[in-house]
């Protein structure tokens, strides 16, 4: 029976692939006009349905909170629909006349997405988006345990798809999931591109399969609240960011570095807001039960409360608490708080400066978030500007980790798709859009008039010279050459 489900399983990928071709060939003579009508009909249904689709991924993954998954799912319909829809990623998208070069887009074709457990269905339409902005169709992957909420967002945006223009099957979503169906499908001579937005794992399986892949990876967010720092706009920052759908968005803190002179301040004010502090008993505890001994985190306890964190690990916190804090001696193996958390919990950090801080942050970015991304919390300039030299390619100043990472709060590209460039391992180091979904062609006119007959004549001609010329020219050299001997 198993192999038989198997089989089963890997026929859906090879059929869902071979209709999303069928779809896209289609869409890719669309004018930019009739594709920004499917975009508003996708658009409209994502915003229409944002509130039960969120509902649904809670109850089936049991991570994160409703009201925050709503939150995403707009996001993703209205914030990216408003961001691409003026876009140029249809026939000629740039003219040079000085050099007389024509840009053409060009669909990629169909693309494979793969969809994490953590933002299942905000991620699926903003890729929808994306990908038939850009004149593809795009098959997903769901997560084992987001299928149901992945493939009824899939349908809702189909379906509206379809209602303005596109072909059936221009989205599509698996309805059973296994290792082998996911490697049928990145193989797959329908598949031209891979999108893999999950685990390390996944994306490392997805550039190894032989096809253009564009990756994000881990976000060990280090926050660094510097003295001159307003201090209760960062702490509720930091909180609201930490706290939003229980601090699932990879962009999201993962540690708060406190520069000296203002750790008493930035304590009492975590308080205040309603951090609970960790003693050293509890911190063990908390590590122990939602870390694994290699790193990683134990998905039991992804997306929960502090409440229920504290709960499971035998601890009494007060009602109303937000975020658990864990203070840190250091990092690494020994310190397993200090790897992502993509859940309630904050490790702690106190540093001397500025300079302390930055070197704190590189080697937390080491443990798993290289290339993502940096929060600081300053009102200096000067200082601000020294971080942009640090290996990640989103420094977010002042702002909610989680939301300025994802463009809600701060004016980078919209996306729930967040590279890390190849300082993380991934080709992609920007927010994603539909313009990295594109080829470009390009109508180069000649510029030059290029004759190398004639330049080789100009340049290899000879003089000719009679008998006598040559004569003479002898007896002028040989005497120079007798009047410099006597000389």
């Amino acid at each position: 029976m198993a192999i038989d489900y198997d089989l089963r399983i890997i026929q859906e990928a090879r059929d869902l692939a071979r209709k999303a071709k069928e779809a896209q060939e289609v869409l890719a003579a669309f004018s930019e006009e009739k594709i920004n009508k499917i975009l508003a009909s996708i658009s409209e249904a994502a915003i229409e349905n944002a509130s039960w689709l969120a509902k649904m991924a809670v109850d089936e993954t049991k991570y994160g909170v409703v009201e925050h998954k709503v939150i995403k799912n707009l996001f993703a319909g209205k914030d990216v629909y408003e961001y691409i829809k003026g876009l140029k990623t249809t026939g000629i998208i740039k003219e040079d006349p000085v050099n007389k070069v024509v840009e053409v887009a060009v669909p990629v074709g169909v693309i494979l997405g793969i969809i994490p457990t953590t933002n299942p269905t905000s991620t699926l339409i903003h890729n929808s988006l994306c990908a038939i902005k850009a004149g593809n169709a795009i098959v997903f992957s769901p997560h084992p345990a987001a299928i149901k909420c992945s493939c009824a967002a899939a349908q809702v945006v189909n379906e509206a798809a379809v209602k303005a223009g596109a072909p059936d099957g221009i989205v599509s979503c698996m309805s059973r999931v296994s290792m082998q169906a996911v490697n049928e499908l990145m193989h797959h001579e329908a598949i031209a591109l891979i999108v893999a937005t999950g685990g390390s794992a996944m994306v490392k399986a997805a550039y190894s399969a032989g096809k253009p892949a564009l990756g994000v990876g881990p976000g060990n967010v280090p926050a660094f609240v510097e003295r001159t720092a307003n201090i209760q706009q960062a702490v509720k920052d930091i909180i609201t960011s930490k706290t939003f759908d229980n601090g699932m968005i990879c962009a999201s803190e993962q540690a708060i570095i406190i520069d000296e002179p203002i750790k008493d301040q930035v304590i009492n004010e975590l308080k205040k807001q309603g951090c609970y502090f960790l003693n050293r008993d509890e911190v063990d505890k908390v590590s122990r039960l939602i870390m694994t001994p290699k790193g990683g985190m134990n998905p039991a306890f992804v997306g929960k409360s502090p409440d229920f964190i504290a709960a499971k690990a035998g601890i009494e916190v007060p009602a109303g608490t937000k975020i658990l804090i864990a203070p840190l001696e250091g990092y690494g193996p020994e310190y397993p708080l200090s790897y992502e958390k993509l859940t309630t919990v904050l490790g702690l950090y106190v540093v001397k400066d500025w300079h302390e801080g930055c070197l704190l942050s590189i080697e937390l970015l080491k443990l798993g978030g290289i290339g993502h991304s940096f929060v600081i919390h300053s009102q200096n300039d000067e200082v601000i500007r020294e971080f942009i030299q640090k290996p990640v390619f989103r420094i977010l100043v002042n702002t909610p980790s989680a939301l300025g990472g994802i463009g809600y709060s701060t004016g980078l590209a919209p996306s729930m798709t967040l590279g890390c460039g190849t300082w993380g391992g991934s080709s992609l180091s920007d927010n994603l859009t539909p313009l990295h979904l594109i080829n470009i062609k390009k109508l180069a006119y000649g510029t030059v008039n290029v004759d190398f007959e004639k330049s080789q004549a100009s340049t290899c001609s000879t003089k000719t010279y009679s008998p006598d010329q040559i004569s003479e020219i002898v007896k002028q050299v040989l005497a120079r050459l007798e009047s410099e001997k006597h000389a």
